[in-house]
């Protein structure tokens, strides 16, 4: 294998040579990536790439199958565990409950035996639910259950439920959040961009954010990387399969308004992005890869390019 720079120190993630599948299908294919802790990193990428699934090695739902270097917060990756929050794709609420009901739970599973017990614990926990469900626009829904709610508020319910355990509780280090927004209207989306972007500066927790949408993760990342299936090598054909990170870039922590979205460096950034790595009949060779961001890297196998230019 040829190298390039790996440190952990100060990383809170760290992988190297990451390769993952299912039977016979390769999904990811020699994925190298390492995230300082405290970044917003956006994924983006064709559909079927493997974003949601390397999501799921992140968060321990599934273990990776070979890797020369799989870290999460320092330690090999393991079991989920309250370090690695979730805001899921497929929203997921227990029928039986309110909308208050159900993001109160996310508190309840938090909280201390002595907070239980305590009334003054449960009338300040259930006003600061009120507070959220009003920042999702689910006010006039706190005593409905989810069967009457449509998909994009139940999926404001799911956001809400895990955002407020991290306001309180500070939790977790590591925010995955996996198409957390694409069932939502664009107002409301906006609004919630905004609000997460809130919740990372004020606790400058790491998020990794899959989304499909390219502008949002321009808007919301201080890095985006393009994780893609279409790209080429010296090797042949039927050894070059699963997807690889083909584009890493570093973006500048602009404020919150919503008026870059307007600018003209915010659309030549999506423009790039979308040129990169999204097309079957494009592929890129493998020293191609638009590998800006100072901590990108990447291992090739013996023969994929004579002519390695690693990435410091």
């Amino acid at each position: 294998m040829m190298n390039g720079k790996l440190e952990p120190n100060g990383k809170a993630i760290c992988i190297d040579s990451a390769y993952h599948g299912y039977g016979p299908k390769v999904v990811l294919g020699n994925v190298d990536l390492q995230v300082k802790s405290g970044e917003f990193l956006c994924l983006v990428g064709p559909s079927g790439c493997g974003k949601s699934t390397l999501l799921r090695l992140i968060t321990g739902q599934e273990r990776i199958q070979k890797a020369r270097r799989f870290d999460v917060l320092g330690q090999k990756v393991g079991l989920p565990d309250y370090r690695r929050g979730v805001v899921f794709q497929n929203y997921s609420l227990v029928p039986h409950l309110t909308v208050l009901e159900n993001v109160l739970l996310g508190l309840k599973y938090q909280a201390s035996f002595r907070n239980l017990i305590s009334p003054k614990w449960r009338s300040e926990a259930k006003k600061k639910v009120l507070e959220y469900l009003e920042k999702v626009r689910l006010s006039d829904a706190a005593d409905r259950y989810p069967n009457e709610l449509s998909g994009g508020m139940r999926q404001r319910v799911s956001i809400a439920q895990t955002l407020i355990t991290i306001d309180l509780f500070g939790m977790p280090k590591i925010l995955c959040m996996d198409e957390p927004y694409g069932a939502l209207d664009p107002a409301t989306r906006e609004e919630m961009q905004i609000f997460i972007l809130e919740l990372w500066e004020k606790y400058g927790i790491t998020v990794v954010f899959v989304t499909h949408d390219i502008e949002e993760a321009v808007f919301l990342g201080t890095r985006v990387i393009i994780l893609s299936q279409y790209w080429r090598s010296d090797l042949p054909l039927e050894k070059q399969a699963g997807s690889r990170i083909v584009h890493d870039i570093p973006l500048p922590r602009h404020a919150l308004s919503t008026k870059v979205k307007l600018t003209t460096e915010f659309a030549m950034t999506v423009a790039e992005i979308r040129e990169t790595g999204f097309s079957g009949t494009k592929r890129r060779h493998v020293n191609e890869f638009n590998l800006n961001h100072p901590d990108s890297f990447q291992t090739l196998e013996m023969g994929e390019n004579m002519e390695v230019k690693k990435i410091a």
